[in-house]
């Protein structure tokens, strides 16, 4: 395989509302990139990324999947992330992966819930964004209107970077391209639109272009980085995943335009615990000591327990051996792999913006970080926010001694994602769990039932109902009981009255 250095990557997640045509459009970028032979389809359970038996029944995503594709001497990394609220967990999980959020639209649909929170939660994290209209081929379309309606939500910065041509069978370029015909708007227009946008975050630059009028596109790739770093742009590409109108297209912009590992904004690591924390920022810097997130944490049932990390920073070759967080025991990596879908590519060493894996190491668990220094503190990313998830199941084994197997399943689930907890409720004698949605608890117990083989009973969780004194009272009770002997004898003055609100018992 061949070996790319950081400048030579590219990060990308593909996040959008579900049914935007993310998994097709990375099964077309898969095959124009000659990773695949031919593209396969959601409705046949022919996807590179949706390989789960439950996602080929459900056909649509339920986890986040890795990729890689090779392209004009570059190596780009996909993730291709579920759009559904219920797994939106997963897609929040392969931010920190990545130095830029595409955000996929359906051209037919617009801008959906899922579409919004991905940009707002990307530019939360400080990265850089790209909107991708796909599905530009599809009948009753409006584009003038929805590119009106991206940017009057998400603002001016919102500009074409390519326009559909023919009728959506094609695209034409509007950064490199001055001129050329379009379905709508104009590539001249658009061209200069981009050009306004991105020289004004260089002040030089700007005096040159008011001189003369006119910038070369290579002067352009400094600021046209900054400005996607600061927010200042958000290139809008439009796509058929379906009939590969725009895909070339969009890998061109990936390698000439997006930023690689040392040009996006580093992430912020924390060094200590509690007011002795430091910050710090990762330095692509492939000697410098080794700095990775694990990000994904996935228990295959052939591999075991796999960790799936991006290098921030350092190298890591199969030699390598590394600490987890502040533990003080290292494990040595015996096997580094690319993913690619299910299948595991092992490679000899991985560089900061590879998106790497290692397999059966337990302690690997989500959200830690991964280094080789065993004199650092305890090391830590800037924590994402997660959603609360608030949808509740009662189980029990429909089974008599599945107990044991049950408990260890729900953890290994529970190890893999954020937003699923499993709860034992002390005052109802009950094991909760706890997802996004209906859908989100469902899909889990259908896993349950085919990969770990385990049945459950299920019903809503009792609720613990509590009664409290809400006026004063008095009473008096006696007790007498004479069967020979010392006998019994008892009596009682009681005085109740409530206490304000918040004030205890």
């Amino acid at each position: 395989m061949a070996k790319f250095t950081t400048e030579a990557l590219r990060t990308v997640a593909l996040v959008g509302h579900g049914a935007s045509g993310k998994t097709t459009l990375t099964e077309a970028l898969l095959h124009k990139g000659g990773m695949i032979q031919a593209t396969g389809t959601v409705e046949r359970g022919s996807t590179v990324c949706d390989f789960d038996p439950l996602e080929k029944q459900y056909l649509h995503s339920l986890r986040s999947a890795i990729v890689h594709l090779d392209h004009a001497n570059t190596r780009i990394h996909l993730i291709d992330t579920p759009g559904y609220p219920d797994f939106i967990g997963q897609a929040i999980g392969a931010l920190d992966a990545v130095e830029t959020a595409a955000v996929v639209i359906n051209a037919q649909s617009g801008i959906e819930m899922i579409t919004q929170r991905m940009m707002s939660w990307a530019a939360k994290r400080k990265l850089c964004r790209i909107i991708i209209v796909n599905k530009i081929d599809a009948e009753n379309i409006d584009l003038p209107a929805l590119l009106k309606s991206i940017q009057d939500t998400f603002g001016k910065e919102c500009l074409p970077i390519n326009l559909p041509a023919e009728g959506g069978k094609r695209v034409v370029d509007c950064f490199f391209n001055p001129a050329g015909e379009a379905d709508f708007s104009s590539v001249e227009q658009a061209h200069r639109a981009l050009v306004d946008q991105v020289v004004e975050v260089d002040e030089a630059l700007m005096s040159v272009y008011l001189e003369k009028g006119e910038v070369a596109p290579e002067e352009l790739h400094a600021p046209f980085e900054k400005a996607l770093r600061e927010g200042h742009l958000v290139p809008v590409c439009f796509v058929s995943a379906r009939n590969g109108a725009g895909v070339k297209e969009l890998a061109d912009v990936f390698v000439k335009l997006l930023p690689n590992p040392t040009e996006g904004n580093p992430p912020l690591f924390y060094r200590g615990e509690g007011e002795k924390a430091e910050e710090f920022r990762s330095e692509p810097d492939a000697k410098k000591h080794v700095l990775a997130h694990v990000f994904k944490v996935v228990n295959d049932p052939y591999v075991g327990k796999l960790g799936i990390f991006r290098i921030h920073q350092g190298t890591v070759t199969k030699d390598t051996q590394l600490y987890i967080g502040d533990g003080r025991k290292p494990f040595k990596v015996g096997h580094l792999f690319l993913l690619q879908g299910k299948d595991h590519v092992e490679i000899p060493e991985a560089v900061p913006g590879d998106l790497a894996a290692v397999a059966k190491v337990d302690e690997i668990e989500f959200d830690c970080v991964l280094h080789d220094s065993h004199d650092e503190d305890h090391i830590r990313m800037r924590p994402l926010e997660f959603p609360t998830p608030m949808y509740g199941l009662a189980i029990e084994p429909k089974k008599r001694g599945d107990e044991q197997r049950i408990s260890d399943a729900l953890h290994k689930i529970t190890a893999e994602d954020p937003t699923f907890h499993l709860d034992h409720d002390a005052s109802t004698h009950e094991t909760v769990i706890r997802g996004l949605g209906d859908l989100h608890v469902r899909s889990i117990l259908d896993r349950m039932a085919s990969q770990f083989k385990v049945e459950m009973n299920t019903r809503p969780p009792r609720i613990p109902f509590r009664e409290t004194i809400t006026a004063r009272a008095e009473g008096h009770a006696r007790h007498k009981k004479q069967t020979g002997g010392a006998g019994q004898f008892g009596e009682v003055y009681l005085r109740v009255e409530p206490l304000a609100r918040g004030e205890g018992f």
